[in-house]
């Protein structure tokens, strides 16, 4: 397969995930909007790397999603927080970082 399917398939991805963080106000569909955004950026990471032969591009793939996995954990921690302070996740009620 040719890497420009690979990279139109990413792109798809990404606009996806860029359209789900600009127009829901759910912060679960934001997260799982970055997610999409992060895999595309992984799938370019990979394509390449195989495309060129090299190791690097997997091993930076490792790392994203390692942080990645780091991000979802806090972000649903700090959303739990929101929600026994406020009652309400909404984000564009969240405009305030007093308690």
């Amino acid at each position: 397969m040719p890497i420009t399917y690979y990279l139109g398939l990413s792109a798809a991805m990404f606009i996806l995930g860029v359209i789900g963080v600009i127009v829901r106000r759910n912060p679960l569909i934001i997260f799982m909007s970055l997610e999409l955004m992060f895999n595309a950026a992984n799938l370019v990471f990979v394509a390449f790397a195989s495309f060129y032969q090299v190791l690097n591009g997997q091993l930076f793939v490792f790392f994203v999603i390692t942080v990645a996995a780091a991000e979802v954990a806090v972000g649903l921690a700090l959303m739990v927080a929101i929600f026994r302070s406020k009652h309400d996740v909404n984000v564009d009620k969240m405009n305030s970082l007093k308690g």
